[in-house]
């Protein structure tokens, strides 16, 4: 299915889709659930369903595409992470909301990066008295989760649960775990679990505490799964890591990278990833889908599943140019931060409610 769609026109399109009915039931159904699985980095390129060359291990992700519906030209509205955030939150575009690049520290006073050209007007706020996709949907009467990566916002009166949603798990100025993945975490909305846990097992075991709770009450719910997998400093549980270390012995380091074009001034060679051979990364894409495929085995479990819109895509392309080069997004061309292909095109799939195929 070849269809355009940016995260703006998906957030207004979820906020209205409350329901759908059948020519023997002139009647609304129940408001559906919605479940947003939003995933930090991750490549078009990265999931077999997309890529069947891809080097990593993604039987969840693919069967929520099979299941659904799988855009194969699926974009992004933004190839870095805090514009396409705010899109998806507010249904704004970016360049309308003055949110062109990531949500830096304004508090430490840092300084735009300046390239070739001079930077575009940049906000590192939501816009003040705008409705949310969450506070749109609270009205409606749904309760509302957020978990995870927020980075929308320094200050906690701009953090998710200031923004309509009822529960927030994880959520504050960081855009990747400033503890790690590894428990103890430093986080003011997560307390750390045992010495150890990994952060992706961890959220999506408090998604599915909630998930357990909507099924005893008879009010639908927008839950938005927002992890801080694949974002960099790259961590995973050894065993794994042990795994994809064997099977990329022999690699060649020198045939992992090409020379592309350098856009900052000075010498040295910019290289971009054009093998998918990063054990670390591999290891995160394997234990992201493990976690999906919890979720919504849980939706199963609670008889959820009827109800329930699931929409899975990610927030720009890998990063493959920059950050350690963790991954290979041929056979487009560039990847995070970049506006070629490889930059803005995700993975997007939507699995619709049963009742309304």
């Amino acid at each position: 299915m070849k269809l355009k769609l940016s995260l703006s026109i998906l957030a207004c399109a979820t906020t209205f889709m409350m329901g759908c009915t059948s020519l023997s039931e002139p009647e609304p159904v129940k408001k559906p659930n919605v479940l947003i699985i939003l995933v930090d980095d991750l490549g078009w390129a990265d999931v077999a369903t997309y890529n069947p060359k891809t080097n990593y291990s993604t039987p969840n992700m693919d069967k929520l595409a099979a299941e659904g519906m799988k855009f194969t030209d699926g974009y992004a509205a933004s190839p870095i992470c805090s514009p396409t955030r705010a899109a998806l939150i507010t249904g704004l575009h970016p360049t309308r909301m003055g949110t062109t690049d990531f949500f830096r520290n304004r508090l430490k006073k840092n300084k735009i990066r300046e390239g070739k050209f001079k930077p575009a007007p940049f906000n590192e706020s939501l816009p003040e008295n705008h409705d949310t996709i969450a506070n749109v949907l609270n009205k409606e009467g749904y309760d509302t989760a957020f978990l995870g990566k927020w980075h929308l916002g320094q200050t906690e009166q701009e953090w998710p649960e200031y923004y309509g949603f009822d529960v927030n798990v994880g959520g504050h100025v960081a855009g990747s775990p400033m503890g790690g993945y590894f428990s103890p975490y430093i986080n003011p909305r997560l307390e750390s679990g045992p010495k150890g846990e990994y952060l992706t097992d961890r959220l999506t075991s408090e998604a599915i505490n909630l998930l357990g709770n909507y099924a005893q009450t008879d009010k639908p719910f927008f839950m938005l799964m927002s992890y801080y997998s694949v974002h960099t400093k790259l961590a995973a549980p050894k065993d794994l890591v042990e795994k994809y270390e064997a099977k990329f012995a022999g690699t060649d380091p020198k045939s992992e990278f090409s020379e592309i074009e350098q856009i900052w001034p000075n010498k040295k060679a910019r290289l971009n990833r054009v093998s998918q051979t990063h054990p670390t990364y591999a290891s995160m894409v394997e234990k992201v889908d493990e976690n999906i495929g919890r979720i919504v085995n849980e939706l199963d479990k609670q008889n959820l599943q009827d109800d329930t819109i699931v929409i899975l895509l990610s927030d720009n392309g890998g990063l493959s140019t920059s950050e350690g080069r963790p991954t290979s997004n041929l056979p487009l061309n560039g990847g995070k931060g970049w506006l070629y292909e490889g930059g803005i095109r995700v993975p997007f799939v939507i699995r619709v409610l049963r009742q309304c195929i």
